[in-house]
């Protein structure tokens, strides 16, 4: 399923669709990239304003990433690799690794503020549903 805001970001806006197949391409490559997810239109309708503010927030980090758009169809497949369960998100990528999650709509100041310190975070693990692990020693750990 595609909305006419999601087909505005490919066509207007230089965004790339990401399925299944062309994820780790993408995900893979040079800099900072943003998937975003913008869930089902009618149960998550805020994702069409993400949709609408996503170029804005290109605008206020001129160069500064690039923005794949998921498919509501292919979602769940591809927002399980980053622990992602809430629609709208924007996965945060850099050289092919995982940065950051920020979900929902926010104010405008908050939302370029947030994608700011978004950007400037290292890249660290997804924080992707998993069994806690032992060590040798005995003590456990947990995930995310």
């Amino acid at each position: 399923m595609t909305t006419p805001l999601l087909d505005r970001l490919v066509r207007d806006f230089g965004a790339t669709w990401i399925t299944p197949e062309s994820h780790d391409a993408f995900a893979q490559g040079a800099g900072d990239r943003v998937l975003f997810f913008s869930g089902d239109p009618v149960r998550f309708p805020e994702g069409q304003d993400v949709a609408v503010v996503l170029p804005e927030l290109q605008r206020a980090y001129p160069g500064r990433f690039v923005v794949g758009v998921v498919p509501v169809s292919c979602e769940d497949t591809i927002a399980r690799r980053y622990g992602s369960q809430r629609w709208p998100s924007l996965v945060f990528l850099r050289d092919g690794h995982y940065v950051d999650v920020l979900a929902g709509m926010h104010d405008w100041t908050d939302y370029v503020a947030l994608v700011g310190e978004s950007l400037a975070k290292a890249p660290s693990r997804a924080p992707t549903v998993g069994i806690p692990l032992v060590s040798a020693q005995g003590a456990a750990s947990s995930c995310h």
